[in-house]
């Protein structure tokens, strides 16, 4: 019998089998950010075990709140700044180098086909993009990951998401996850990894499988996982040549942790997404989703372009492309937060910043702060925000607040609108 892409990664890493279904596996990378790491290295020096496994596995980053905002974020950032230099973490990516962890780590390479991820965040799922094992844990286990780069987990189970047709003009990704949320639900996919298959899947670009990956938790998925290809290679290119004789070599060596033909499922969704419009959330919960078209005259108060899960080169281009010569309504606060810098500096030379700035968008740092309710962007009792974030639930952006959740295109038109309506991008049936 043939095994899954999560199945392989899993028997490659084995270390151990203490106990019915449960399984040690290696770790390749611990990724760390400030708001949920401090708790663990807190306990971990009350125990007297303040080191590292292999301080080249760890990637850190404040990126939460950045810059601090009061004096708790500053004792935050703190507590993980002086660890990683007490435990010489080359990879900490302080104030003015750091970015949105799930955009950053990926663009500085610390992310291949094959490779085991934890973090202290639920949506370390974003890396499965590169056909990686990658999964939000909580202290505990990241702590004990931090320690030994160990952490155990239940064998994988799989279920494959099929996607097929054509994606139409003015349909993203994001439509594209929150369309199958809408269908499983939020518990469709609980104790599983969503295996994203099929030739709309290969023709997206990485960004876009991240997009994906990213919400495979908002249905209940421990990971999301793609195959990786040549589009995987491209991106990794600059980081592995010294290792592969040639791109066609790597990807040989990627393509073998695929899954087999004859790997067995929990599950398979099929879903031809060639007369798919764009999608956008209504409720409190990621799978209350509607097309635009019947929201369309919902007023907004802001709209909040950024996060791991839209905030890349590809997703400003495209809400730019809505935005140029054109502003936003006075009733609406717009904001934009490229993921990290160099996305922000690749943003500001190719004109983007500007056009955001001249529609009337206020220009951020890179953080996550909006998207939790952090800083940033916060709302107010009553106030609605056309999000490209990930989660909705309530007060997730404030207490009182309403996140609509969608794609940088409709969030882009929804701030010139002034209420949440399609963008000019998009042609389809209304």
């Amino acid at each position: 019998m043939g095994k899954t892409i999560a199945e392989k990664i899993f028997d490659a890493h084995q270390v151990d089998n203490p106990a019915g279904d449960i399984h040690v596996i290696r770790l390749d990378a611990v990724f760390c950010h400030e708001i949920t790491t401090p708790v663990a290295i807190n306990d971990l020096l009350l125990r007297g075990k303040d080191r590292v496994f292999d301080p080249a596995k760890i990637k850190a980053v404040i990126d939460h709140v950045t810059p601090a905002k009061d004096s708790k974020t500053a004792a935050q950032g703190k507590i993980l700044r002086d660890w990683a230099r007490r435990n010489q973490i080359k990879d900490f990516f302080d104030i003015g180098r750091n970015g949105v962890c799930h955009a950053l780590f990926p663009e500085k390479g610390f992310v291949r086909p094959g490779y085991t991820v934890i973090m202290g965040d639920s949506h370390t799922c974003t890396h499965g993009a590169f056909g990686a094992f990658a999964a939000g844990v909580g202290t505990t286990d990241l702590e004990v990951g931090i320690l030994k780069g160990v952490c155990a987990f239940q064998y994988p189970r799989s279920m494959k998401i099929e996607l097929s047709g054509n994606l139409p003009a003015g349909v993203y990704a994001k439509d594209v996850i929150l369309a199958v949320i809408g269908r499983i639900g939020v518990n469709g996919a609980t104790n599983r990894v969503m295996e994203f298959v099929g030739p709309v899947v290969t023709a997206m670009s990485m960004e876009a499988r991240m997009t994906l990956c990213n919400m495979a938790v908002e249905a209940g998925a421990t990971c999301g996982i793609c195959y990786p290809d040549m589009t995987t290679v491209e991106y990794l290119w600059p980081f592995i040549q010294t290792e592969y004789q040639s791109k066609d070599a790597a990807l040989t060596a990627f393509q073998a942790w695929n899954s087999d033909p004859d790997a067995v499922y929990d599950g398979v969704v099929q879903m031809d997404v060639s007369t798919l419009s764009p999608m956008v959330t209504y409720g409190y919960k990621p799978d209350q989703v509607k097309p635009v078209a019947a929201m369309a005259g919902t007023p907004v108060d802001q709209v909040y372009i950024g996060s791991c899960t839209n905030g890349r080169i590809e997703d400003l281009r495209v809400a730019a492309v809505v935005l140029k010569d054109k502003k936003i309504k006075d009733s609406v606060r717009g904001i934009v937060s490229p993921a990290t810098p160099d996305i922000y500096k690749q943003a500001l030379a190719e004109g983007i910043l500007q056009v955001f700035m001249e529609a009337g968008f206020c220009v951020t740092n890179p953080t996550c702060g909006a998207c939790l309710g952090m800083s940033n962007g916060v709302l107010a009792d009553g106030e609605v925000c056309a999000a490209t974030t990930n989660r909705n639930f309530n007060g997730r952006m404030g207490k009182g607040g309403m996140v609509h959740l969608m794609s940088p295109a409709t969030a882009a038109a929804s701030a010139l609108a002034g209420h949440i309506t399609n963008s000019p991008l998009y042609h389809g049936k209304e």
